[in-house]
């Protein structure tokens, strides 16, 4: 969908592990490509995987400042922007970031290890009625009273401050039912919270759709409905004030045989605009 081109310039705006950036490299049979991550450990592992490719920029940055980055490259537009919305499974699998909360590591969350604010200020220092409304409107979780209600019942008697403490403070609230583990919808309201994931996707479309040349393609794979809404609002937005096309109508998603070989694509959504 991104139709990458050997003349064009194109920026993964998530680059983490790289493999998005090498596939982009290799079907273009060698484009500039600018690959942007605020976690310096998946830059340091991108720069050894891209190593022998030229044309090449890695920036450390948020995505919603795609725009100001490819200008200080000295780009002022480019063919292709591609997004990807999801956690990495370097962040999961990690040892000490605490994303996972099958793990006995510490809360953190962070995307950016530079950033002050963690997993641990959200759990220990919101108010209960705050808590529960991030839980419910990031993590959409209708159990999100009683389980902001647990966790401040649970820091009164000491702050909560490991991940495997704050899951089991979860499903002793509402219990387990199904394979979903209770505490799945909570974790990722309160990752969301620490990197202001939803902020940051919204202000990377309007960043992103004034760089765009004609003709350009925005391709945003995203993984659950709160993502996914936002970038189906933007992108008819941006069709409606006449700047967009829309490609997929409707979201493209992984066939059966995808999932099988990938789980992790079983809830990607790829939505694709292009500039007019």
């Amino acid at each position: 969908m991104l139709q990458p081109q050997h003349d064009g310039i194109y920026i993964d705006a998530t680059v983490g592990l790289g493999g998005h950036a090498e596939a982009i490299l290799q079907r273009s049979g060698g484009c500039v490509l600018i690959g942007i991550d605020r976690d310096e450990m998946a830059l340091e592992i991108s720069r050894e995987r891209l190593s022998n490719y030229s044309n090449v920029h890695l920036v450390r940055d948020n995505f919603s400042n795609m725009k100001s980055v490819a200008e200080d490259l000295g780009f002022n537009s480019v063919n292709g922007i591609l997004l990807d919305a999801g956690i990495s499974t370097l962040q999961l699998k990690a040892e000490d970031r605490g994303f996972s909360f099958v793990k006995a590591e510490t809360l953190d969350m962070r995307m950016d290890q530079a950033q002050e604010f963690t997993a641990r200020d959200v759990v220990n220092k919101y108010p209960e009625k705050k808590l529960a409304d991030i839980i419910w409107k990031y993590g959409e979780e209708r159990f999100s009273r009683k389980i902001a209600r647990a966790i401040v019942y649970a820091r009164k008697k000491k702050p909560v401050t490991s991940c495997d403490e704050l899951a089991g403070i979860i499903e002793k609230a509402v219990g387990r039912r199904g394979r979903i583990h209770p505490a799945t919808r909570t974790f990722q309201a309160i990752r969301i919270e620490v990197n202001k994931e939803l902020e940051e996707l919204s202000a990377a479309v309007a960043s992103g759709a004034g760089l765009l040349q004609k003709g350009g393609r925005f391709c945003v794979l995203s993984y659950h409905s709160l993502e996914d809404r936002i970038i189906k609002n933007a992108f008819k937005k941006l069709a409606k004030d006449g700047l967009f096309i829309i490609i997929t109508k409707k979201p493209l998603v992984p066939c059966r045989e995808e999932e099988r070989s990938n789980p992790s694509s079983r809830s990607a959504k790829l939505r694709v605009g292009e500039k007019i």
